[in-house]
């Protein structure tokens, strides 16, 4: 979670072009993380189906 915040901070203060790369990894970082929340959210009712 820390990497998904800190990546775009990073980003701004790097000169060159690889901020694309880390604004790239922290979006995958927070798709994973909200992926992930809403999975556990699911009711345990639907994991027997």
């Amino acid at each position: 979670m820390l990497a998904a915040f800190q990546a775009p901070v990073a980003a701004s203060l790097i000169n060159d072009a690889s901020w694309l790369f880390a604004v790239v990894v922290a979006l995958v970082v927070a798709t994973v993380i909200l992926a992930d929340d809403n999975q556990r959210r699911q009711p345990a009712a639907a994991e027997l189906e």
